[in-house]
């Protein structure tokens, strides 16, 4: 059953003061005022090549695929007063290269299967794309414990390095940001981990995961994301406070026999190219 946001006129809004839609504190007016703003306004003060355009009959008489519409247009179809595409937008205000390169990644795998089949890295890309975390590790030491799935010492144990920057996560899937509209929900999203050494930017961790998804090197099965319950997240969830939570919430599974996960994506130190393990290269630009 698709998940249902509550409606505007019902939310709770006290789901902004916490993670992780207080992250996009900068959109308030947009995601707390009485009504949804116009795709006029998610195209203001947004210097980029694509387009927010309200999907509507006339648009969809194109007959293109929403993917084929972005990558030949730079249009981004648009539904009025709906919660998944104005958190979409927000998306892509803030990762329009990595949303840009999940694009054109999907549009070449449609021009090998065609749009009514849908490929392992179609799968893995959508994936990302709707349920998607960025999860930001300064400490390597860390990465055990998620490999092993030890949920109570990744979340409990090792608190302190949620709350000192050790490990950090954003949520890039648009779909979680909605499920986030209901408040306590039990939250699960499929990561990507990046090692972040010292010196380096959020424009740097954005650079990183766009050329790697454009190069191929990550994204092709859906088995490379790492399950990740950012309700464990220290701060995120109300029974966060508590140990047992970690032992008990049913969004806290064990590893499965025999699952393994790749390695972080790796930022290059400032100064130095970064290096990634060989892949297809597509275009991330619209075409005119």
């Amino acid at each position: 059953m698709r998940y249902l946001a509550p409606p505007r006129n019902e939310l709770d809004h006290r789901v902004f003061a916490t993670p992780p839609l207080a992250q996009w504190s900068e959109y308030a007016d947009w995601l707390q005022s009485p009504h949804f703003p116009e795709v006029s306004i998610l195209n203001s003060g947004w210097n980029c090549a694509w387009r927010f355009v309200e999907q509507t009959p006339q648009l969809l008489a194109d007959k293109q695929h929403y993917e084929q519409r972005i990558h030949t247009q730079a249009a981004i179809a648009t539904r009025a007063d709906n919660w998944h595409d104005l958190l979409n937008a927000l998306i892509w205000r803030r990762y329009a290269p990595i949303k840009a390169a999940l694009n054109a990644r999907q549009v070449a795998e449609i021009a090998l299967v065609g749009a009514k089949q849908r490929s392992r890295a179609q799968c893995a890309l959508t994936h990302f794309d709707e349920g998607g975390v960025i999860v930001i590790v300064r400490d390597r030491q860390l990465l055990p414990l998620w490999d092993a799935h030890d949920w109570h010492g990744l979340f409990w144990g090792q608190r302190a390095a949620w709350e000192d920057g050790r490990i950090a996560a954003q949520v890039f899937g648009h779909a979680l940001l909605e499920m986030a509209l209901q408040p306590c929900k039990l939250i699960t999203g499929k990561a990507l981990p990046v090692y972040l050494p010292s010196g380096s930017t959020h424009g740097d961790v954005v650079a990183c995961i766009a050329d790697a998804i454009n190069r191929g090197s990550v994204l092709n099965d859906p088995q490379e994301l790492r399950p990740l319950p950012i309700s464990g997240i220290p701060g995120w969830h109300a029974e966060g406070t508590r140990e047992s939570f970690y032992r008990e919430a049913p969004c806290f599974q064990p590893l499965r026999a025999g699952r393994e996960y790749p390695p972080a994506l790796e930022v290059s130190p400032p100064g130095s190219l970064l290096t990634l393990s060989p892949g297809p290269v597509h275009s991330i630009h619209p075409q005119p």
